[in-house]
């Protein structure tokens, strides 16, 4: 496609068959699925543990939720909380709290009681949707809160009978006693009720209006409720098919993330939702068990992080096992060239002609921003913007746009960006800024440069760049030259207090299965940093593990690390 000499996106040059500007609903979520559902009302929207589900049944369930949310007194503008993993009660539930023109705010089952009672009450929330192990913990809380209706659900509810028997025998230990409370209410007695309902339970609602609430960091690292709009996820779904050929109705995705993270509810729910394209829900993925998931399934896409990617190295899988995944994409943290290649071979060697693509963008725009083109491989390349959005780097505190190749501030403009953190002006003033060319930036806290073609390069979080005696460290360079050791499995640096340079790197290594940590693999891996990594940077300190601290979405808890060892040196 050839670029408008009045358009400054310089990227437009890659989009080989891809429109740079689209045409989005003109309604919410669920008006956009419910398009879908018309066009393919037989394919399978879910399945859940061997039940599959058709569009047109999918649409008849998230009206019948819709519907006993109206019995329960939930009105337009309500906030739901919705506390579950991946299940189809969740998913219905989202949708359904949309169709009535309610807003969906989305929390982790894992969260501790006082962000659980942090969570429901920043957002007013009156009606709340858990799981039943999550249960005893909202009760502890709910005094503190304007909780009126909890209704309670389990992850073996829509199972087979059998499989839903199985799973309650293997979790009798985790039984959960539901108290004999009139504010709560178990699934299927709320369910049931959709029958008595009379009236329209469909409210309009414009693309601009607020969908759904995700908790994230911020730039505080304070938990910040982020507000996204019905546009930014039909816009984040129909950029994404437009930017991914596979994205085809009937093909499925294996939707390993979680609902409550902006990665697994935008892209691995209402992405292939919006495709005709099946997903099939994972409530909670064991890695050890990756494999048989996949063969069991035999899913098109496999949609993840890092280290899901490097647990899919450790399956024993034959040959032609990998035949059924057509694309691969990685996101949601740094995916170091060393993992993809190892990644990309292994897909290669077990049937699979996909490679790895990577993605790039955060919770503030709703989740994907950013695509790698297959086949092209840049060290710290995360590819091309989506089409309506725009990227410009900006040097450090300003506004002023960096020249090529040179590092800056990443921002992003377009349809994507949230529509700010709830109840938190000033963080939303500081993240979300107007600049001279009149659109409304998001500052996103990452390094990085672009291109003269427009290609976007990610360094590193602002905030994860160590500074050691006035000089700027950037620890996934560092990562990047361990992880290249042909026995370590992954890595993290992170910064640690120094006397007199202020901070020094550290590193803790992780190393492939079967592999012992010796003196002389571990002169080898210091070897290797001297000659690849400027002397300043050299880690001052190495640490072997079996593991590391990861997040409640897989990520690794660099953050974990560095409170340790503030805590060593107090």
């Amino acid at each position: 496609m050839k670029k408008n000499k009045k358009d400054n996106r310089r990227w437009l040059g890659h989009y080989d068959n891809v429109r740079a500007n689209l045409e989005y609903p003109s309604g919410s979520i669920v008006d956009a699925l419910m398009e879908v559902s018309r066009k393919y009302p037989e394919y399978y929207a879910y399945e859940y543990f061997g039940n599959k589900v058709t569009y047109r049944i999918f649409m008849r369930q998230i009206e019948d939720v819709a519907k006993s949310l109206k019995n329960y007194g939930v009105e337009k503008n309500d906030r739901v909380t919705i506390c579950m993993p991946s299940t189809p009660e969740a998913i219905c539930m989202v949708y359904a709290v949309n169709l009535i023109g309610a807003v969906s705010s989305m929390i982790h089952p894992l969260s501790s009681e006082k962000e659980i009672e942090n969570y429901i009450n920043q957002t007013d929330s009156k009606f709340m949707l858990t799981l039943d192990m999550t249960l005893e913990k909202v009760m502890n809380i709910k005094r503190n809160t304007k909780l009126q209706k909890i209704i309670v659900a389990s992850a073996a509810s829509s199972m087979p009978p059998l499989l839903s028997q199985l799973y309650k025998i293997t979790n009798y230990k985790k039984h959960v006693k539901i108290p004999n409370d009139e504010d709560i209410v178990l699934w299927h007695k709320f369910i049931s009720t959709a029958a008595d309902y009379v009236g329209v339970c469909h409210e309009a609602r414009r693309p601009e209006d607020l969908a759904i609430i995700l908790f994230s960091g911020g730039t505080t690292g304070e938990p910040k409720g982020i507000m996204l709009s019905n546009l930014c996820f039909n816009a984040l779904a129909l950029g994404a098919h437009e930017m991914i050929e596979q994205t085809i109705p009937g093909n499925s995705l294996l939707s390993l993330l979680p609902i409550f993270h902006g990665f697994g509810l935008a892209v691995c729910i209402h992405t292939p939702l919006l495709c005709g394209m099946k997903c099939i829900l994972i409530p909670q993925f064991d890695a050890k068990k990756f494999g048989e998931l996949i063969k069991r399934n035999k899913p098109n896409f496999l949609v993840g992080v890092p280290t899901l990617y490097e647990a899919l190295l450790k399956q024993k899988l034959k040959d032609k096992d990998l035949e059924c995944i057509e694309a691969v994409i990685s996101g949601g943290d740094i995916l170091s060239p060393e993992l993809k290649r190892k990644v990309d071979d292994y897909l290669s060697s077990h049937g699979s002609n996909a490679k790895v693509r990577v993605g790039y963008g955060l919770t503030e725009a709703t989740a994907a921003t950013c695509l790698s083109k297959e086949n092209v491989n840049i060290e710290g390349g995360i590819g091309i913007p989506f089409p309506d959005t725009y990227f410009k780097i900006v040097r450090l505190d300003t506004h002023e746009e960096a020249n090529p190749l040179e590092d800056g501030e990443i921002c992003i403009s377009g349809p994507t960006v949230m529509m700010g953190y709830i109840n938190d002006d000033a963080e939303t003033n500081q993240i979300l800024r107007y600049h001279d060319d009149g659109k409304l930036w998001l500052h996103t806290g990452d390094v990085g440069c672009m291109e003269k073609d427009g290609t976007v390069i990610f360094k590193q979080r602002i905030k994860r760049i160590i500074i050691s005696s006035g000089y700027n460290i950037y620890p996934s360079y560092i990562e990047n030259v361990i992880i290249s050791h042909k026995d370590v499995l992954s890595c993290t640096v992170i910064g640690i207090p120094h006397k007199y340079r202020g901070q020094v790197a550290k590193a803790y290594i992780v190393l492939k299965e079967g592999i012992e940590a010796t003196s002389e693999l571990k002169k080898e891996i210091q070897e290797l940093c001297k000659k690849n990594v400027s002397k300043y940077a050299i880690p001052k300190e190495f640490e072997y593990r079996k593991q590391l601290p990861k997040t409640l979405v897989g990520k690794v808890a660099f953050t974990k690390l560095e409170e340790e060892n503030k805590s060593e040196k107090a």
